[in-house]
């Protein structure tokens, strides 16, 4: 069941718009890889040249090896939630998937199957209009689940959850994930990706700004830096100094040591005999990573009036 998305130098402009300028990575099987960038960065629309919705002027997006366009039963290769709002309000829940199934030549029972994997059993004779956001994000997601596919792309899954709803969703994915699917997220919500993905692809200006573990991007960006509380600060910031790092106070007890690691201002510390109640190493969120990698990559802006990038 293992397969892979593979973007290869994508560019695609709407009109004097260039919505994505070579964008390339891969989402590997086994793992949720995080989709981040700002607003006009090109998340939606190279999610839609994946899935076929859009056409690349140059370059590939593959699924398996092969254009979404050329797969037969594209349900039971890929399954997609872009937009939760994509449904005949007048259907219940499982109307809407029927038809979906049936267009598959999937079954009836499989329906049952991913209402109930998608916590759906109360609600699924209920009119879809008539359900929350977060109603139709799990609607959006069984039916994604629908031809069990080896492959899952899911735009902002987090919006519109309550917090048992976000809790469901980060063991959701990562059940995915450990099935063996290769699962792409776009999300704003970092702390939720945090805990959720192995891997992060971060997007501006239609271009990959970073392509890496989520911890090797953390690890990058959290440094040596040491938070150090002391009732000695000036002689502290003597002794590390002279070991070579650079020292900034904080308030009156409080330094920032950078340049050495936590073990390493211990050891200094206790060596020369300086007191302190608290040696912190730095570790940075995916949010602090996300806001120093992006800080440039502003948004597009049509000259023309034409279709701004997405």
């Amino acid at each position: 069941m293992r397969a892979t998305i593979e973007v290869n130098d994508v560019r695609k402009r709407f009109g004097s718009t260039v919505a994505l300028d070579g964008m390339s990575f891969t989402v590997e099987p086994g793992q949720v890889t995080g989709f981040v960038g700002p607003n006009g960065a090109g998340k939606s629309t190279t999610m839609r040249v994946i899935l076929g919705l859009d056409a690349a002027d140059s370059g590939s997006a593959l699924i398996g090896g092969r254009p979404y366009r050329s797969l037969r039963s594209p349900l039971l290769h890929v399954g997609a939630l872009l937009d939760a709002g994509a449904l005949q309000p007048s259907r219940s829940a499982r109307n809407h998937l029927l038809w979906l199934a049936h267009s598959q030549g999937l079954t009836a029972g499989r329906v049952d199957e991913v209402i109930e994997r998608a916590g759906l059993g109360q609600v699924a004779r209920r009119k879809a209009g008539g359900f929350s956001l977060g109603m139709r994000q799990r609607l959006g997601i069984a039916a994604a689940l629908l031809g069990d596919p080896p492959v899952i792309i899911l735009d902002e899954p987090f919006n519109g959850l309550d917090p048992d709803g976000i809790v469901w969703m980060r063991e959701f994915l990562g059940e995915l994930a450990g099935q063996g699917r290769a699962v792409l997220v776009s999300s704003h919500l970092m702390s939720e990706l945090q805990d959720t993905a192995a891997h992060v692809v971060v997007v501006g200006r239609g271009r990959v700004i970073a392509d890496t573990s989520v911890a090797r991007l953390l690890a990058e960006v959290s440094g040596d830096r040491v938070t150090l509380r002391s009732t000695a600060p000036q002689e502290a910031a003597r002794v590390l100094e002279q070991a070579g790092a650079t020292v900034a106070a904080v308030d009156r007890d409080t330094l920032t040591v950078s340049g050495l690691p936590a073990e390493r201002v211990v050891t200094l510390l206790g060596r020369y005999a300086v007191p302190f109640s608290e040696v912190t190493a730095h570790r940075a969120t995916l949010e602090e990573a996300y806001m120093n990698l992006t800080r440039n990559a502003v948004e597009y802006r049509a000259t023309t009036g034409q279709e701004s990038a997405r």
